[in-house]
């Protein structure tokens, strides 16, 4: 063996022994990092919201706008005596019409009509009760006695007349008492909710009444009995105001759409 060369100290035991090894290094826990700059942002928010609400409290209060303020009236300053308009003659003005005696604003009979036997009695006087009249078209007259009353109905004024052998139409004008409740609209937005169904409705959509926004007229299904000839139902529904307009007419033979359209956009008319 040459002098430079070297035992090992494993194989020669004898010399400097091999270092320890290093300790494990331990991890953070994941998460922790997050948890903390989470926390950091939480208190910052904390700290500002405190610092402005103190800074906030010690301000003068600032003094809303006046609530009355001048200059803001119309016009600024009175018309002359010769440029006010005149007041709206009473032939335009609804709410004198409406307000009037309700049965002028009926449709007239048609020419070649006929009473009905309630007028050919005498018993007739245009104005027709609360209770006949839920009596006549609704199936628990009760209930729509006490409905219609708790909503401001005020009064109803019909007409009727027949035609032909059979045929009966009725024209009725349902007026509600103005106030908190909008009775003229409720009540016709019920009659309109179940007409396109076939339990006590139309079963069909209806179509438009011209002149109004969402008046509609109905042609109803046949009814057949036995023993008895068929019946026939037209009708049509609308509103104007507190006014809601019902028109019927019954007869043993079809009716035709032109009848009840025509009748109901002529009865709009009037109000």
């Amino acid at each position: 063996m040459e002098p430079n060369d070297t035992i090992p100290a494993a194989q020669s035991g004898v010399g400097e022994l091999a270092a320890p090894p290093a300790p494990p290094v331990r991890r953070r826990a994941r998460g922790r990092t997050t948890l903390i700059i989470a926390a950091a942002a939480l208190l910052g928010i904390v700290g500002g919201v405190a610092v402005g609400y103190g800074i906030q409290a010690e301000r003068e209060p600032t003094p809303l706008a006046a609530l009355s303020q001048p200059g803001l009236g119309y016009p600024a300053k009175p018309l002359a005596a010769d440029r006010v308009p005149a007041p709206l003659p009473a032939a335009q003005d609804r709410r004198v019409r409406t307000d009037g005696d309700l049965r002028k604003l009926l449709v007239d009979r048609p020419k070649g009509a006929r009473k009905t036997l309630i007028d050919e009695l005498g018993l007739g006087d245009g104005w027709e009760p609360f209770d006949q009249y839920v009596e006549t078209y609704y199936e628990d007259p009760q209930y729509m006695f006490e409905s219609l009353a708790g909503a401001g109905l005020r009064r109803v004024a019909s007409v009727s007349w027949a035609q032909g052998k059979y045929r009966d139409t009725t024209v009725q004008l349902i007026q509600f008492r103005s106030g908190d409740t909008h009775g003229a609209e409720d009540h016709f937005a019920e009659q309109m909710g179940y007409m396109p169904g076939a339990t006590g409705g139309a079963d069909d959509l209806g179509d438009p009444v011209k002149g109004s926004s969402d008046g509609r007229y109905f042609l109803y299904p046949v009814e057949r009995k036995a023993g008895y000839l068929p019946s026939y139902r037209a009708r049509a529904l609308a509103r104007r105001g507190d006014i809601m307009l019902d028109i019927n007419i019954f007869d043993t033979v079809p009716i035709s759409k032109k009848d009840i359209r025509t009748l109901a956009e002529r009865q709009l008319e009037r109000l």
